[in-house]
Protein backbone atom coordinates (compact mmCIF):
# COMPACT_ATOMS: atom_id res chain seq x y z
CA UNK A 1 0.00 0.00 0.00
CA UNK A 2 1.39 2.87 -0.83
CA UNK A 3 0.28 5.03 1.28
CA UNK A 4 -0.16 3.01 4.33
CA UNK A 5 -1.36 5.25 7.99
CA UNK A 6 -1.42 8.49 6.23
CA UNK A 7 -4.20 10.69 6.48
CA UNK A 8 -5.94 12.38 3.80
CA UNK A 9 -7.96 15.84 4.48
CA UNK A 10 -10.25 16.15 0.96
CA UNK A 11 -12.71 18.90 0.48
CA UNK A 12 -15.38 18.47 -1.34
CA UNK A 13 -15.51 14.42 -0.83
CA UNK A 14 -19.00 13.34 -0.53
CA UNK A 15 -19.93 13.03 -4.04
CA UNK A 16 -18.24 13.30 -7.69
CA UNK A 17 -14.29 13.74 -8.22
CA UNK A 18 -13.75 14.04 -4.32
CA UNK A 19 -15.56 10.89 -3.47
CA UNK A 20 -13.61 8.74 -6.05
CA UNK A 21 -10.31 10.92 -4.55
CA UNK A 22 -11.30 9.91 -1.19
CA UNK A 23 -11.56 5.79 -2.29
CA UNK A 24 -8.62 5.60 -4.09
CA UNK A 25 -6.74 6.92 -1.13
CA UNK A 26 -8.23 4.70 1.19
CA UNK A 27 -7.22 1.75 -1.16
CA UNK A 28 -3.94 2.45 -0.77
CA UNK A 29 -4.08 2.46 2.70
CA UNK A 30 -4.74 6.49 4.26
CA UNK A 31 -7.45 7.39 6.53
CA UNK A 32 -9.87 9.94 5.59
CA UNK A 33 -11.16 13.27 6.58
CA UNK A 34 -14.43 13.78 4.50
CA UNK A 35 -15.28 17.52 4.12
CA UNK A 36 -18.37 18.38 2.33
CA UNK A 37 -20.49 22.14 2.60
CA UNK A 38 -23.99 21.29 4.06
CA UNK A 39 -26.68 19.58 5.30
CA UNK A 40 -27.84 18.46 1.74
CA UNK A 41 -24.75 16.73 1.73
CA UNK A 42 -24.57 14.88 4.57
CA UNK A 43 -25.95 11.78 3.31
CA UNK A 44 -23.27 11.56 0.98
CA UNK A 45 -20.88 12.30 2.74
CA UNK A 46 -21.91 9.24 5.20
CA UNK A 47 -22.16 6.64 2.18
CA UNK A 48 -18.75 7.73 1.30
CA UNK A 49 -17.26 7.20 5.07
CA UNK A 50 -18.99 3.68 4.53
CA UNK A 51 -17.22 2.98 1.55
CA UNK A 52 -13.76 4.00 3.20
CA UNK A 53 -14.54 2.17 6.31
CA UNK A 54 -15.40 -0.89 4.01
CA UNK A 55 -11.36 -1.04 2.93
CA UNK A 56 -10.71 -1.39 7.13
CA UNK A 57 -9.40 2.19 7.04
CA UNK A 58 -10.88 5.04 9.56
CA UNK A 59 -13.35 7.50 8.38
CA UNK A 60 -14.90 10.70 9.61
CA UNK A 61 -16.93 13.47 7.72
CA UNK A 62 -16.62 17.46 8.76
CA UNK A 63 -18.85 20.03 7.53
CA UNK A 64 -17.32 23.34 7.10
CA UNK A 65 -18.06 25.81 3.88
CA UNK A 66 -14.25 26.17 2.98
CA UNK A 67 -14.90 29.99 1.67
CA UNK A 68 -15.47 30.79 5.16
CA UNK A 69 -11.95 31.62 6.93
CA UNK A 70 -12.91 30.42 10.20
CA UNK A 71 -14.92 27.47 9.52
CA UNK A 72 -11.78 26.11 7.25
CA UNK A 73 -9.58 26.96 10.36
CA UNK A 74 -11.92 25.06 13.04
CA UNK A 75 -12.52 22.17 10.39
CA UNK A 76 -8.68 21.54 10.19
CA UNK A 77 -8.29 21.74 14.04
CA UNK A 78 -11.02 19.29 14.05
CA UNK A 79 -9.31 16.86 11.85
CA UNK A 80 -6.13 17.56 13.99
CA UNK A 81 -7.70 16.43 17.08
CA UNK A 82 -9.44 13.22 15.67
CA UNK A 83 -6.70 12.19 14.01
CA UNK A 84 -3.47 13.59 15.43
CA UNK A 85 -2.10 14.75 11.95
CA UNK A 86 -2.72 15.60 8.06
CA UNK A 87 -0.25 14.81 5.48
CA UNK A 88 -2.33 14.63 2.50
CA UNK A 89 -4.58 17.73 1.56
CA UNK A 90 -6.52 17.30 -1.54
CA UNK A 91 -8.10 20.87 -2.34
CA UNK A 92 -11.27 19.33 -4.50
CA UNK A 93 -14.32 21.25 -3.44
CA UNK A 94 -15.87 23.74 -6.13
CA UNK A 95 -18.98 25.18 -7.53
CA UNK A 96 -20.24 27.13 -10.75
CA UNK A 97 -22.41 29.73 -11.86
CA UNK A 98 -21.85 30.23 -15.36
CA UNK A 99 -22.77 32.49 -17.15
CA UNK A 100 -21.38 35.47 -20.15
CA UNK A 101 -19.16 38.51 -18.89
CA UNK A 102 -22.37 40.71 -19.70
CA UNK A 103 -25.14 38.81 -17.32
CA UNK A 104 -23.06 37.85 -14.85
CA UNK A 105 -23.84 38.70 -11.32
CA UNK A 106 -21.67 39.99 -9.01
CA UNK A 107 -22.79 37.52 -6.09
CA UNK A 108 -21.83 34.32 -9.00
CA UNK A 109 -18.35 35.76 -9.56
CA UNK A 110 -18.02 36.26 -6.08
CA UNK A 111 -19.11 32.81 -4.80
CA UNK A 112 -17.26 30.81 -7.38
CA UNK A 113 -14.06 32.64 -6.24
CA UNK A 114 -14.89 32.35 -2.77
CA UNK A 115 -15.54 28.95 -2.96
CA UNK A 116 -13.04 27.84 -5.77
CA UNK A 117 -10.06 30.13 -4.99
CA UNK A 118 -10.53 31.62 -1.83
CA UNK A 119 -11.32 27.75 -0.21
CA UNK A 120 -8.12 26.54 -1.50
CA UNK A 121 -6.42 29.65 0.20
CA UNK A 122 -8.10 28.81 3.23
CA UNK A 123 -7.61 25.03 4.45
CA UNK A 124 -4.11 24.82 2.82
CA UNK A 125 -3.07 28.28 5.32
CA UNK A 126 -4.71 26.41 7.82
CA UNK A 127 -2.87 22.86 7.29
CA UNK A 128 0.30 23.86 6.16
CA UNK A 129 0.69 24.82 9.89
CA UNK A 130 0.55 21.16 10.89
CA UNK A 131 2.21 20.21 8.22
CA UNK A 132 5.34 22.32 8.77
CA UNK A 133 5.61 21.60 12.26
CA UNK A 134 5.63 17.39 11.29
CA UNK A 135 8.42 18.59 8.29
CA UNK A 136 6.00 16.90 6.23
CA UNK A 137 3.42 17.22 3.67
CA UNK A 138 1.50 16.49 0.20
CA UNK A 139 -0.95 18.81 -1.13
CA UNK A 140 -3.11 18.58 -4.30
CA UNK A 141 -5.56 21.54 -5.59
CA UNK A 142 -7.65 20.80 -8.00
CA UNK A 143 -7.52 23.37 -10.59
CA UNK A 144 -9.21 22.81 -14.56
CA UNK A 145 -8.13 22.83 -18.39
CA UNK A 146 -10.74 26.07 -18.49
CA UNK A 147 -8.21 27.86 -16.11
CA UNK A 148 -5.41 27.25 -18.61
CA UNK A 149 -6.94 27.78 -21.74
CA UNK A 150 -10.11 30.24 -20.30
CA UNK A 151 -14.05 29.29 -21.85
CA UNK A 152 -16.65 31.38 -22.78
CA UNK A 153 -19.34 31.53 -19.98
CA UNK A 154 -17.24 31.05 -17.47
CA UNK A 155 -14.53 34.17 -16.71
CA UNK A 156 -15.21 33.24 -12.76
CA UNK A 157 -14.64 29.82 -12.78
CA UNK A 158 -11.64 30.49 -15.55
CA UNK A 159 -10.29 32.99 -12.95
CA UNK A 160 -10.66 30.64 -9.65
CA UNK A 161 -8.97 27.98 -11.30
CA UNK A 162 -6.19 29.93 -12.59
CA UNK A 163 -5.61 31.65 -9.77
CA UNK A 164 -5.06 28.12 -7.95
CA UNK A 165 -2.08 27.00 -10.61
CA UNK A 166 -0.31 30.56 -9.05
CA UNK A 167 -0.67 29.66 -5.58
CA UNK A 168 0.27 26.46 -6.13
CA UNK A 169 3.29 27.52 -7.54
CA UNK A 170 4.38 29.88 -4.76
CA UNK A 171 2.82 27.69 -2.32
CA UNK A 172 5.70 25.44 -3.15
CA UNK A 173 8.31 27.44 -3.44
CA UNK A 174 7.53 29.05 0.34
CA UNK A 175 7.00 25.23 1.88
CA UNK A 176 10.15 23.12 -0.14
CA UNK A 177 12.34 23.34 2.23
CA UNK A 178 9.65 21.86 4.88
CA UNK A 179 9.58 18.52 2.74
CA UNK A 180 6.31 19.77 1.56
CA UNK A 181 5.41 19.65 -2.45
CA UNK A 182 2.28 21.21 -3.38
CA UNK A 183 0.72 20.48 -7.34
CA UNK A 184 -2.15 20.76 -8.79
CA UNK A 185 -4.31 18.72 -11.50
CA UNK A 186 -5.80 20.35 -14.59
CA UNK A 187 -8.70 17.89 -15.48
CA UNK A 188 -10.41 18.10 -18.80
CA UNK A 189 -14.19 16.70 -19.38
CA UNK A 190 -15.11 15.05 -16.80
CA UNK A 191 -17.97 12.98 -16.31
CA UNK A 192 -19.41 14.41 -13.19
CA UNK A 193 -22.96 15.59 -12.24
CA UNK A 194 -21.94 18.98 -13.26
CA UNK A 195 -21.50 17.82 -16.90
CA UNK A 196 -24.31 15.13 -16.89
CA UNK A 197 -27.11 18.16 -17.91
CA UNK A 198 -25.30 19.32 -20.67
CA UNK A 199 -27.11 19.24 -23.79
CA UNK A 200 -26.33 16.12 -26.33
CA UNK A 201 -25.20 18.75 -28.71
CA UNK A 202 -22.65 20.45 -26.62
CA UNK A 203 -21.13 17.33 -25.64
CA UNK A 204 -21.06 16.10 -29.32
CA UNK A 205 -19.01 19.15 -29.87
CA UNK A 206 -16.38 18.85 -26.88
CA UNK A 207 -15.28 15.55 -27.50
CA UNK A 208 -14.40 16.81 -31.26
CA UNK A 209 -11.35 18.71 -29.48
CA UNK A 210 -10.78 15.49 -27.19
CA UNK A 211 -7.74 13.40 -29.38
CA UNK A 212 -8.73 10.10 -27.16
CA UNK A 213 -12.67 10.92 -28.37
CA UNK A 214 -14.46 10.25 -25.03
CA UNK A 215 -15.10 11.95 -21.50
CA UNK A 216 -12.73 11.41 -18.55
CA UNK A 217 -14.00 9.50 -15.43
CA UNK A 218 -13.07 10.63 -12.11
CA UNK A 219 -11.36 7.97 -11.24
CA UNK A 220 -8.86 9.24 -14.07
CA UNK A 221 -8.14 12.30 -11.79
CA UNK A 222 -8.21 10.02 -8.48
CA UNK A 223 -5.58 8.08 -10.40
CA UNK A 224 -3.03 11.40 -10.68
CA UNK A 225 -3.84 12.40 -7.07
CA UNK A 226 -2.80 9.23 -5.90
CA UNK A 227 0.48 9.93 -8.03
CA UNK A 228 1.21 13.17 -6.22
CA UNK A 229 0.21 12.18 -2.79
CA UNK A 230 2.94 8.91 -3.05
CA UNK A 231 6.36 7.95 -2.57
CA UNK A 232 6.80 8.20 -6.28
CA UNK A 233 6.32 12.21 -6.29
CA UNK A 234 8.94 13.27 -3.80
CA UNK A 235 10.64 14.87 -6.13
CA UNK A 236 7.45 16.88 -8.02
CA UNK A 237 6.65 20.08 -6.60
CA UNK A 238 4.74 23.35 -8.27
CA UNK A 239 3.58 21.23 -11.17
CA UNK A 240 0.22 20.95 -12.63
CA UNK A 241 -0.73 17.47 -14.37
CA UNK A 242 -2.79 17.61 -17.18
CA UNK A 243 -6.03 14.94 -17.01
CA UNK A 244 -7.47 15.62 -20.26
CA UNK A 245 -7.53 13.06 -22.92
CA UNK A 246 -5.29 15.26 -25.15
CA UNK A 247 -7.45 18.06 -24.84
CA UNK A 248 -5.03 21.00 -24.45
CA UNK A 249 -2.37 19.35 -26.20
Amino acid sequence: MRLKDRVALITGASRGIGAAIALKLAGEGADIAINYANSACRQEAETVKKQIEAFGRKACIFEANVADFNQAAAMTDAVIGEFGKIDILVNNAGINRDNLLVRMKEEDWDAVLGVNLKGVFNVTKAVVKYMMKQRYGRIISISSVVGVAGNAGQVNYAAAKAGILGLTKSVAKEVAGRNITANAIAPGFIRTAMTANLPEKTVAETLKFIPLGRMGEAEDIAKGVLFFASEEADYVTGQTLHIDGGMLM
